[in-house]
């Protein structure tokens, strides 16, 4: 089982023919309210880029409104389990808005509603389904101190703990002692790397002695770059695809890169799986709309 501990988002996409500057009004394209959130996003990945049979379950919040109730079915309809995922009574559920222009570039603002109510109480109550699973997943979307709880947990517990470090921010450096998978992008990279380089082996080698066993560096068109403790160091280049929108795409990668692990496949053929499937999304518009199946992704 993977279990993923974040956030849950409705979307609220525009399309603009480029972003507006400070002050300025543009007339935006097309409207759209899409399902979202990283730990959402990720978890639809997950689902439908596993092999059949694998289960996937969220432990989350969302707010007692429509967006909630919408967010829950779009999540069970992806097949995922939402018996912990709790509905906030008079809260908001969280809404990331998204402008998205002609270069397929986005700019994204988030209000976090239920998801700041994402508590240790609720990891607590989660017990069991961690002790289910063999992957737990994670992202910075929810409170600090509830990722640092479910971590400590997961990984009292001899899980396979991944975290995607994302929105950036700086993080306790024994945080990483803890951390099977750091999956993240060369900003997040540098950031908790303390090292203003674009020099992404060199990156990766100071989350390596900060304790991150497995680092993944997710750098878009330019491709990823994996740095192992049993596989070794490589750079993969991205498949070459007429990019529509590339919001999820990261998400995309991380649902197929786990996958692939949970099947048994080697680590940088589980790169190369999540690649695929990231290459087919940003072919998309919107997040979980444009996350393919594991049967679009060729194997």
């Amino acid at each position: 089982m993977i279990v993923i501990i974040g956030s849950i988002n409705m979307d609220l996409v525009l399309r603009v023919p480029r972003m507006p500057l400070p002050g300025e009004t543009l007339a935006g394209e097309k409207f759209m309210t899409i399902p979202g959130g990283k730990g959402a996003n990720q978890a639809v990945a997950c689902a439908r880029l596993s092999a059949p049979g694998t289960p996937v379950a969220m432990v989350a919040c969302v707010g007692g409104d429509a967006f909630g109730r919408q967010m829950r079915a779009s999540i069970v309809a992806s097949g995922i389990d939402d018996s912990f995922i709790d509905s906030i009574d008079g809260e908001a559920t969280g809404i990331a808005s998204i402008m998205v222009d002609q270069q397929a570039q986005n700019s994204i603002v988030i209000a976090a509603g239920a998801n700041g109510r994402l508590d240790i109480e609720h990891i607590e109550r989660a017990r069991s389904l961690i002790a289910s699973a063999s992957i737990v997943l994670l992202q910075l979307e929810v409170p600090i101190p509830t990722v640092l709880h479910a971590v400590d947990v997961a990984h009292g517990m001899g899980k396979t703990v991944v975290l995607n470090p994302a929105p950036a921010q700086p993080l306790p450096k024994e945080l990483l002692q803890k951390i099977d998978y750091l999956i993240l992008n060369e900003i997040e990279a540098a950031m908790l790397a303390e090292e203003a380089s674009e020099d992404i082996p060199l990156l990766a080698r100071k989350l390596h002695a900060l304790g991150a066993r497995n680092v993944v560096v997710t750098l878009g068109e330019k491709g990823v770059y994996g740095s192992f403790e049993k596989a070794g160091q490589r750079h993969q280049d991205a498949k070459k695809v007429k990019a529509l929108d590339t919001t999820a795409a990261g998400d995309t990668f991380i649902g197929g890169f786990l996958a692939a692990l949970v099947q048994g496949r080697d680590e940088f053929d589980a790169i190369a799986y999540g690649q695929a499937a990231a290459a087919l999304s940003v072919t998309r518009a919107g997040a979980q709309t444009s996350i393919p199946t594991r049967d679009e992704v060729a194997p």
